[in-house]
């Protein structure tokens, strides 16, 4: 019976998550009938403000905007804000989660209520801590870590702009990231010591997230050099056709790579995570939205595009 239960709500909250990805499956698939539809309805408010919303940086310049929209901008340079909010927010989340694991100390107060809240199980202090969660919060963690080093030394950003929505979304996405992490360990069930939960599913996430990782830093690397000179000083802010590594495969590996480190955290889940896939099938379609539009930019805007590339994954699409 407790076991039904507990199904139940973990399909309940499985549902309120659904949205996210839904939504991002329908924005993708509306901006792939809008690129059929006649010339007559790009001038149409809705369509436009449509693509104000699915648009940033150098793919939000190639549409017709009203000034009014304008007003929503904020610089696309601000992709640091999210990483430097992750970095605080799942940190702490992480050291809370170590000092429940090592020192046997409870969650503060109003921590337990919102997991209560997320999953529908009240809180117990019985529970077995699951190698899972600690890996996941950790690999989250040094991935926006990394992110962020990257979006302050590495990257160069022109004065591309983002909508007010999306800038908003992307704080909030990774605060409630930490915490649907904490939701599927409620929801799980840890037996035995750490040590002995380690399993092939764990070490096949983390060596997933390394490659994936080091694939998105080369690729992030690459488009900076398309600005800087030898010295490493900016030289341009135009945009170029980028050349090396995944990008001679698709328009947008570093959007692939997010996707497959979202990919390796489900894996250290053991991927039996309904919520965490969830979260996967949302990474999906948003970066495959932004590399399809990347891409169709490039083979408007350069004639000798090559042919072979594809949008986002390798081959597929």
């Amino acid at each position: 019976m407790a076991e039904r239960c507990q199904n139940r709500k973990q399909g309940k909250m499985g549902r309120v998550r659904l949205n996210s990805p839904a939504q991002c499956a329908l924005a993708f698939c509306a901006h792939k009938i809008s690129t059929h539809l006649p010339r007559k309805y790009e001038t149409c408010r809705l369509h436009v403000i449509f693509q104000d919303l699915i648009r940033y940086g150098k793919t939000k310049q190639t549409v017709t905007r009203h000034d009014w929209l304008r007003r929503f901008d904020v610089p696309k340079r601000w992709f640091w804000h999210f990483y430097a909010i992750s970095v605080g927010w799942n940190g702490l989340l992480l050291a809370l989660y170590l000092n429940l694991t090592f020192r046997h100390h409870s969650y503060p107060s109003w921590l337990r209520g919102v997991l209560d809240i997320g999953t529908g199980v009240p809180s117990t202090d019985s529970r077995v801590p699951q190698l899972s969660t600690l890996l996941v919060q950790l690999l989250l963690w040094v991935h926006s870590l990394r992110r962020l080093l990257e979006c302050l030394f590495v990257s160069v950003f022109s004065d591309g702009a983002m909508h007010l929505v999306q800038y908003v979304f992307g704080l909030g996405f990774y605060v409630v990231l930490g915490l649907t992490v904490l939701c599927s360990d409620r929801l799980g069930k840890g037996t035995g010591s750490l040590l002995s939960q380690l399993d092939l599913f764990h070490v096949a996430g983390i060596s997933l997230f390394i490659g994936a990782s080091l694939m998105q830093h080369q690729s992030m690397v690459l488009l900076a050099r398309l600005r800087t000179g030898k010295s490493g000083s900016v030289e341009t802010l135009a945009h170029r056709v980028p050349k090396g590594g995944w990008f001679e495969l698709v328009s947008c590996p570093h959007y692939f790579a997010e996707l497959l480190i979202y990919v390796s955290l489900s894996l250290v889940f053991g991927g039996l995570s309904l919520t965490w896939w969830l979260v996967v099938l949302y990474v999906l379609f948003n970066q495959a939205l932004a590399a399809q539009l990347c891409h169709d930019l490039y083979i408007s805007k350069y004639e000798s595009y090559p042919k072979h590339r594809k949008a986002f994954i390798p081959f597929v699409l």
